[in-house]
């Protein structure tokens, strides 16, 4: 079935390869949004004609007016275009693709108005996973994963009658480009090194999620909301070979997992064609070449950032949010080259340890300890 597609953050890593998807599939889209690039933008909107262009940026947006004044395509900037591209009557799927808090709004807006999400933006579940996940339960929204790791356990999952029969799940971690460092050796790591990732091509923040294992741990908590599981029944294994994407362990031992190459069109295709699969548009995994197989337990001490996400887990309630907020910020840090590496877990931890966490029993409830968070991880 050809679908109407809106996508949430279109020029990014996760949009663009969404747009490979959509060119071998034929469906149509609706909606391309945006944060800053107004000239990749004006490219994606005159092959795909959308309806629709929003740019959260204002003087993008401005820019963007000038550059398709000679079509018939709508522009609009901000989290109020964010939210008219999420719930547009005729789209059916909306692909969130935008990185960070800012994906909250326009995802329970597309969950209200009955979307089915391909979800991209693990900090919606992150910070806010148990109201969303009651507001998708409410409209009657389906949420398909398409994170690597959350579509390979959505997967596995397919042939499970009962969630009960799951005794834990097994999410994979490449480990980043620095597995293996010392605490010591990672304190003078570049940049340049962090977004070097050995195996996947993805955004600037999502790598350096990557090299702290901070990705793991917010995938960990994602999973938890995802299929409502305690963070006791989440292992993380380290696979450097990124070709398990993830695993099911049964109650009678049987282990399930998903293998393929490492291309994110896979996971974006299937969460736009489930419960059916399209034809191929990654290349096929060749066993007899992709060589030895490793698994190895996390190294939470030099990477303490999963360890804070298991402490934000187990503590529940905004602190998943203030985890997130503080990381978002520190990050965004290291990108400016304000402060080095192994500060991020530092300024989160610090963030974690001022910002008193709460019931998340509102969307004001989860902004407020963001908007905390930030606060202390900028200073």
């Amino acid at each position: 079935m050809k679908r109407k597609i809106s996508i949430l953050g279109s020029t990014g890593s996760i949009g663009r390869q969404t747009l490979d998807v959509v060119r071998a599939g034929g469906d149509t889209v609706l909606a391309l949004t945006a944060n800053r690039d107004a000239a990749r933008m004006e490219e994606q909107c005159r092959e795909f004609r959308p309806e629709l262009a929003v740019m959260m940026d204002p003087e993008a947006a401005a820019d963007l007016r000038v550059r398709l004044a000679d079509t018939d395509i709508r522009v609009l900037e901000g989290m109020e275009g964010l939210i008219e591209a999420a719930t547009i009557p005729k789209v059916d799927t909306v692909v969130t693709a935008v990185v960070g808090i800012v994906g909250l709004r326009p995802t329970i807006a597309a969950i209200q108005a009955g979307k089915r999400i391909a979800l991209a933006n693990k900090e919606t579940l992150v910070c806010a996973g148990e109201l969303v996940m009651k507001e998708a339960e409410r409209w009657g929204a389906q949420i398909v994963p398409v994170d690597s790791e959350h579509s390979a356990i959505f997967q596995c999952l397919q042939g499970c009658a009962d969630h009960g029969e799951v005794k834990r799940i097994l999410l994979t971690a490449s480990g980043g480009p620095f597995w293996g460092k010392t605490r010591a050796e990672l304190e003078t790591v570049t940049l340049a090194d962090a977004l070097k990732h050995p195996n996947w091509s993805m955004g600037a923040k999502i790598t350096v999620d990557s090299a702290t294992m901070m990705n793991k741990g917010l995938e960990l908590i994602e999973a938890m909301r995802l299929y409502r599981l305690s963070a006791e029944k989440i292992c993380v294994v380290v696979h450097r070979e990124s070709i398990i994407h993830s695993a099911v362990e049964y109650c009678d031992n049987a282990v399930i997992a998903q293998l393929g190459v490492p291309d994110m069109r896979l996971p974006i295709q299937y969460a736009l064609t489930w419960p059916e699969r399209g034809e191929a548009v990654a290349k096929p995994l060749d066993l007899f070449a992709c060589g030895t197989l490793t698994f190895a337990p996390p190294d939470e001490e030099n990477f303490p950032c999963l360890a804070l996400a298991r402490r934000a887990a187990a503590q529940g309630g905004t602190a998943t949010a203030i985890l997130n907020g503080a990381n978002e910020a520190a990050v965004g840090r290291f990108l400016a080259g304000e402060i080095g590496f192994m500060d991020i877990p530092r300024l989160v931890e610090r963030a974690m340890e001022h910002v008193p966490a709460g019931a998340a029993s509102t969307l004001e409830d989860v902004f407020e300890a963001d908007r905390a968070a930030r606060a202390w991880a900028a200073e």
